[in-house]
């Protein structure tokens, strides 16, 4: 399908991910409408206009998630909504107010302004694998995850799980409005998103791959998928007609000691794991991701290797990451 002569938005358009979703959209003929928190900041903006086709397909817009109707301008018109805007952090003094609010509430203005429109046809939106994987079943080797899961938000509370919370929250409250308002919603799960980056400032997955790789982070596991891979998705899950419900997108999962026995193999520079480098921070953490779904989409995902080189290589470029 090409988007030729169809128009789409793409909120929080100037994120890492969503950065590549734009990419994508343009190379494939769409128009493309972008909405960013501030028109005003060139390191937010400048790369989408370098893009291929942005001069005559993209259009800037500045949108808050915390300001209902403020979505109105940019969805006029639009056939589609991908939705890919809401906090990313793992640490912070109020959750309720930093976290949780901004991605309910911002996911509702958004989803509220898309049923002011007659011309959407489908709302894509990015949720997360941990809204899928963060409740108490049993999750050791064997046990494999898919669309069927759902996070628990009592045992998220009760560990202290603020972001899973927050897109737990986001996805349950995103179905119901949907059901209650004829939006034809599609979820899509990417795990750890990795890959080159488009935009000149750093992310926050960007900066714990770079904790990572000087020693300073760790988790138990990493279920890792390309940014690309993550973007081709969207699309498909945009395009197809028959794609409904929700998508798991991950390509592999390994430990930690694991990740750095690649990145070690790949970059001798980089220290290799003492033996007691994997700490069982969690024991639950050997449960395989489903390919099912993202497949029948049409994703063939990128060899995990090829990945974390074009993550390295692009951090080096950019002057983020010396080896």
């Amino acid at each position: 399908m090409s988007g030729v002569g169809i128009s789409v938005c793409v909120t929080g358009a100037s994120g890492y991910f969503a950065s590549w979703l734009v990419k994508l959209l343009l190379e494939r003929g769409y128009t493309v409408k972008a909405t960013v928190r501030n028109l005003g900041d060139s390191s937010k903006i400048d790369h989408l206009k370098e893009l291929e086709g942005a001069d005559e397909r993209l259009q800037l817009f500045e949108a808050s998630l915390t300001e209902e109707g403020s979505f109105d301008s940019a969805f006029a018109g639009c056939d589609g909504v991908f939705h890919t805007a809401s906090p990313c952090f793992f640490s912070c003094a109020d959750p309720q107010a930093e976290l949780i609010e901004p991605a309910v509430e911002g996911t509702l203005n958004v989803l509220k302004s898309c049923s002011k429109v007659a011309s959407i046809r489908r709302v894509v939106l990015t949720s997360s694998i941990a809204a899928l994987t963060t409740n108490r079943k049993p999750k050791g080797a064997g046990v494999l995850v898919d669309e069927a899961w759902f996070s628990d938000p009592e045992y998220c509370k009760e560990i202290k799980q603020w972001y899973v919370l927050s897109k737990t929250m986001a996805e349950a409250a995103s179905w119901k409005f949907a059901e209650e308002n004829g939006i034809d919603l599609v979820v899509l799960h990417p795990g750890f998103i990795i890959g080159p980056l488009l935009q000149p400032t750093l992310n926050f997955s960007s900066q714990l791959f770079i904790d990572l790789i000087k020693g300073h982070g760790e988790f138990p596991e990493y279920r890792c998928v390309d940014v690309r891979d993550a973007a081709y998705a969207h699309v498909a899950a945009f395009e197809n007609p028959s794609a409904s419900g929700r998508y798991p997108l991950v390509r592999e999962g390994l430990t930690h000691s694991e990740m750095m026995e690649l990145l070690h193999k790949l970059y001798p520079s980089i220290t290799a794991p003492s033996r007691y480098a994997c700490r069982r921070i969690y024991v639950e953490i050997f449960f395989e991701v489903s390919k099912k779904r993202a497949e029948s989409l049409g994703v063939s995902f990128t060899p995990l290797e090829a990945s974390l080189k074009d993550t390295v290589e692009s951090l080096k470029e950019k002057k983020f990451l010396t080896l």
